[in-house]
């Protein structure tokens, strides 16, 4: 399931990446620690405001975090904050 979310995460950057929305790199072998590093501090993920501005949400690290298909890699606290941060900046699902 890690390898889908991995490949998930690098394919919505690249869709961000042809929309002009700049994203530092994830290295693939690091992409877990990454993404559980940012969805567990206070800001958003990288590029998130950006994505929020364009109307791009889904393509957000924390749209995959509350994923159905991704749910079981991350805690509840993370699952939450992934939530809130989305439904803050007026994501719709």
């Amino acid at each position: 399931m890690e390898e889908k979310f991995i490949a998930a995460w690098l394919a919505n950057r690249d869709k961000a990446a042809r929309m002009g929305v700049r994203l530092r790199p994830v290295a693939p072998e690091d992409a877990m620690a990454t993404a559980k590093r940012w969805i567990s501090g206070h800001r958003e993920s990288d590029g998130f405001g950006i994505l929020a501005d364009k109307c791009h949400l889904e393509l957000s690290l924390e749209a995959l975090v509350v994923d159905k298909r991704f749910t079981a890699l991350f805690t509840d606290e993370q699952a939450n904050t992934a939530l809130t941060r989305l439904l803050a900046a007026g994501y719709r699902f």
